[in-house]
């Protein structure tokens, strides 16, 4: 530690640190605008110019690294006449537009100049016009004439997003921020930008003249997404979400939210809601009021148990859901006799759970994945399932971090890799087996797999005995792979020979909390994939698109149309009215007070920030009703605080839950030999009802219609072009879709998306495919 005099008190900071780090140590503002904590120091706004005893001139507070007995002073004369010069020059060719820009009243410019700048501008030439840039329907970068090069997005880009899309061109008066890679920013992560951006150069395109900062009330919140459990802050105006912006949580999501978190609020006020319940009667729907619809759905479950006993009743909830409505679903069905409930709706192997009130789980802190030393990555579309964990294993990879994937592609995730097993899924288990073959080798012990490893699996078992910090992370196409358990004991294998924490990303932003609260079969009841794939006499779908969220599309609309009784807990209305025969209309996240546990065992509850839109009401307490109306005991909680704390009990007891040990494996081998396979990815803004209906994230680059991807020894074999179609068949179905090469595809797979209505005539994620030229 060195100590420092700073505006007359002592200060002790790191050795290496700046002055800017002292004085935040020491609770001393000091204005700048390039500086932040999150990014590499550029030093080229020089707005934190401070005075150092014995420096000929004033010094950057954040490039002038702190020196035994230095002294530094932050408001002295010399200090402000320095700032107060900075300032003058900023605002030079900075538009007087404050009344009409998006960043009035939020902006850092504007704030600064009341206190450094002065009352009269001395400037009397004119000012320099930067033109507009359209760089997609996310950011607004259509008043870059108020630009003050401070770089922020384009570090941010670089250095967090791990891709370059902006970037600085031409020098002094003619510099300018312009998109470098093509038209358009499409990182998954890009509107941290707009925060990052200290003037109103780059701001919300769909927030754009929608309301002023000092209107909007604010609430914290939760995304309902991915396993991250990002904090949000919601602001809110006449009881309509107008923006979403991060809450700063170091331990989860640092000062960061991905784009999905940011944007999916636009689907809240979307047409397509659900506003009161609505009952199918002679193939018409019609409106009716809440006693009509649960007395409907609850006169129809008794006939149901009575012509066919409890079995014939099954219930599927989303892993998008909160704790209390899932715990209320799972209590309901078996309050009526029946074990059949699960969230699983995509995965195939059923037997991979943990052991009964346990989950599986990250198996490491989030904020650990910063600090990695080395990490095996299986089975994941890393970048686009889970940006912000993907975003800290970066800054990781940044640091020195080893990181390899195993995968049937070798797709780029933005960071330095140093490594790719690339395999068909059907390998993905051999392929696993011979890093742990190697780690056996080299610690002397017995291989729990009889396999001969490669040089690639050799590297990586290198790295995992090496390593001090390290871990084995299983992605969300391996927690659904039909060889799923088999897998995970493999990780866990090589866990206990080399220390690496093992555990699953997670899936949703529930996926945890769903296990905890049993939202899992009992002992005989159907899974998920069974319920998906036969008709069921009653079947309840909570916050649900059967179809798109199945791990068979078509075997589920074919199970769905010849079931009886089918209702739909919902936001919107068209999630599944070709198939349901009642629809409830349910609240999102933002109307509904609830709780998610994320995938390290964060339980983070949340309030409703407006009122219900319509007739819409919480689902905890629309099965709290239902239960009721069908005689069940234990549903009179008042509060989704009583049905959380039934759901979870102590809080501070969910990490003895969390387990990630192995069930059975089976090891059958997921296809024939020499077939082609299909690769599943779930694009980024088609994982949930949420982000499928927000209109700026269908309109971004990774919302377009799915290609299907075809590595380069099929393209030539099948004499392909740019531009080609092909005919895609898989099981009964069969769609026609743009093709597109992709080299980095694993020989003998074939990329297509799921969870789009494009694609939903094909089978299973996993199995046997067929492609043929147009």
């Amino acid at each position: 530690m060195i100590e420092i005099e700073l505006d007359g008190k002592k200060v002790q900071v790191a050795e290496g640190s700046m002055v800017m780090h002292a004085a935040d140590a020491a609770g001393t503002y000091v204005p700048h605008f390039c500086y932040h904590k999150k990014l590499s120091i550029a030093a080229n706004c020089r707005m934190c110019l401070v005075e150092i005893e014995k420096a000929p001139k004033p010094m950057p507070a954040c490039a002038t690294p702190v020196t035994q007995g230095m002294v530094v002073r932050t408001n002295s004369e010399k200090a402000q006449r320095a700032q107060k010069g900075v300032m003058e020059f900023l605002l030079i060719n900075h538009p007087l537009d404050c009344p009409i820009c998006d960043q009035g009243g939020e902006c850092q410019l504007q704030d600064l100049s009341m206190g450094y700048g002065g009352v009269a501008s001395r400037y009397s030439e004119e000012k320099r016009v930067v033109f507009h840039k359209d760089v997609g329907p996310l950011l607004s970068m259509e008043e870059m004439s108020r630009c003050i090069h401070c770089t922020r997005c384009v570090r941010f880009g670089q250095e967090i997003g791990g891709v370059m899309e902006l970037g600085m061109v031409h020098r002094g008066e003619h510099s300018e921020i312009t998109t470098m890679l093509g038209n358009s920013v499409d990182s998954e992560i890009s509107g941290n930008m707009i925060d990052l951006c200290p003037v109103g150069a780059i701001t919300s395109k769909p927030f754009r003249y929608q309301a002023r900062t000092w209107e909007l009330s604010r609430r914290k919140s939760v995304s309902p997404h991915d396993s991250t459990g990002a904090n949000l802050i919601v602001q809110v105006k006449a009881n309509k979400v107008l923006r979403v912006v991060p809450f700063e949580n170091e331990d989860v999501n640092e000062c960061w939210i991905a784009d999905r978190d940011r944007f999916s609020y636009e689907a809240l006020n979307s047409p397509s809601r659900l506003t009161q319940p609505m009952i199918k009667q002679g193939g018409q729907w019609q409106a009716v009021d809440w006693n009509t619809a649960l007395g409907y759905v609850a006169d129809g479950l008794k006939r149901v148990i009575a012509e066919f006993g409890p079995q014939g009743v099954g219930a599927i909830g989303s892993a998008h859901s909160t704790v209390e409505e899932l715990h209320l679903l799972a209590k309901l069905v078996r309050g009526l006799g029946s074990q059949s409930i699960d969230f699983r709706s995509r995965h195939a192997d059923f037997a991979n759970t943990a052991p009964a009130g346990r989950a599986r789980w990250l198996g490491l802190p989030i904020a650990a994945l910063s600090t990695l030393d080395t990490a095996l990555v299986v089975g994941s579309f890393l970048r686009k399932d889970h940006p912000l964990f993907a975003q800290r294993i970066r800054q990781a990879a940044r640091h020195g971090a080893r990181v390899y994937s195993l995968s049937a592609s070798r797709e780029d995730w933005a960071m330095p890799l140093a490594g790719h097993l690339t395999a068909l899924p059907s390998a993905w288990h051999g392929a696993l087996a011979e890093v742990a073959a190697a780690v056996a080798a080299a610690k002397g012990v017995a291989a729990p797999v009889a396999a001969q490893p490669g040089e690639a699996a050799q590297a990586v078992a290198a790295a995992l005995v090496a390593g001090e910090h390290k871990a084995v992370l299983l992605g969300n196409a391996a927690a659904q792979h039909p060889q799923a358990s088999a897998l995970l004991a493999l990780a866990q294998w090589l866990g206990e020979q080399t220390g690496a924490a093992v555990g699953y990303l997670g899936e949703a932003a529930n996926t945890v909390g769903a296990q905890l609260v049993g939202a899992l079969p009992g002992e005989g009841g159907l899974n998920a994939g069974q319920m998906l794939s036969q008709p069921m006499k009653a079947l309840l779908a909570l916050n649900l698109e059967p179809v798109l969220d199945a791990a068979d599309a078509a075997a589920a609309r074919a199970a769905l149309g010849g079931s009886g009784l089918v209702v739909a807990l919902s936001p919107f209305q068209d999630a599944m009215a070709d198939v349901a025969d009642v629809m409830l209309p349910i609240a999102p996240f933002t109307e509904t007070a609830g709780s998610f546990v994320n995938a390290e065992g964060r339980l983070q509850s949340f309030q409703g920030v407006v009122r219900p839109l319509g007739d819409t009401r919480p689902a905890w307490k629309v099965l709290r009703v239902l239960g009721n109306l069908l005689g069940l005991p234990g549903f009179d909680q008042d509060s989704a605080e009583a049905v959380r704390a039934e759901a979870i009990g102590d809080a501070a007891s969910i990490a003895s839950r969390l387990d990630n040990t192995p069930a059975a494996a089976s090891g059958t081998p997921v296809l024939r030999q020499g077939a082609l396979e299909r690769v599943a990815d779930v694009p980024i803004y088609a994982t949930d009802s949420l982000v499928r209906r927000s209109p700026p994230l269908q309109l971004s680059a990774d919302a377009r219609v799915p290609r299907v991807g075809l590595p380069s020894s099929l393209w030539r074999q099948l004499g392909l072009a740019k531009g080609d179609k092909v005919m895609v068949a898989q099981g009964q179905g069969a769609v026609l879709l743009a093709a597109r090469e992709e080299p980095w595809l694993a020989d003998g797979a074939v990329r297509v998306a799921a969870g789009h209505p494009d694609t939903v005539a094909l089978g299973a994620l996993f199995g046997p495919i067929t492609v043929e030229k147009a």
